[in-house]
């Protein structure tokens, strides 16, 4: 799903996947769900308002995915793998500035800063709690390749938790865009990672 610079989506560049017909709507309704979850959220999100946007039939996003919740996981599994790809620059530090690069333009991008404030701000029920959690774990286990290669190039010692240090990357940047709402540029990202790095250092050090 492609975004403008302004974040917006440009229905005209959506990435198509193979699969003829279902693909198609597959597409159409994850792009359909993306727009109505950044201008409605997800408190306000129905089956009716999806089927309405993708001109797809209520009764058959129903049967292929059984509720509002399973389709909003993949929408955003969908959209942050489009828009999060995994670097591979060959070296840990490059890999991890790369990504908070891009995590940080996604979040600054008005559609990115919408979804992950739908997101983070929708009331909790045992459904949304188990698909954000999903959600987290599909995401971090997607992006521990890049401290699984390091650790096999070295750069890391054997035993890292990948889903920790990449905890620690991602948590400083989402603070400061939810919470104190300051800007996180390429200094901020660098001091970051270098910190980041130097607590892997000592670490192994100890070890």
């Amino acid at each position: 799903m492609a975004v403008t610079k302004d974040g917006e989506l440009q229905s005209a560049q959506v990435q198509r996947r193979p699969g003829g017909r279902s693909a198609r709507v597959r597409d159409a309704v994850l792009r359909a769900t993306i727009e109505a979850l950044a201008e409605i959220g997800l408190r306000e999100l129905t089956v009716s308002e999806i089927s309405r946007r993708a001109d797809v039939h209520a009764t058959s996003i129903q049967r292929r995915w059984g509720s509002v919740e399973a389709v909003v996981l993949d929408a955003l599994l969908a959209y942050s793998e489009d828009h999060l790809p995994i670097p591979d620059t060959g070296q840990l530090r490059g890999d991890l500035v790369t990504f908070s690069m891009q995590l940080a333009a996604y979040l600054d991008a008005p559609l990115g800063d919408a979804l992950v404030r739908a997101l983070a701000t929708a009331h909790d029920n045992s459904v949304l709690a188990e698909n954000r959690a999903r959600f987290w774990r599909v995401r971090l286990e997607a992006t521990s390749v890049i401290v699984n290669r390091a650790i096999e190039r070295g750069e890391l010692p054997t035993g890292t938790d990948p889903g920790l240090l990449l905890e620690q990357l991602i948590a400083p940047i989402h603070f400061r865009h939810l919470l104190t709402r300051q800007p996180v540029d390429s200094a901020r990202i660098v001091q970051i990672v270098d910190l980041l790095l130097i607590g892997a250092q000592e670490h192994r050090s100890r070890d």
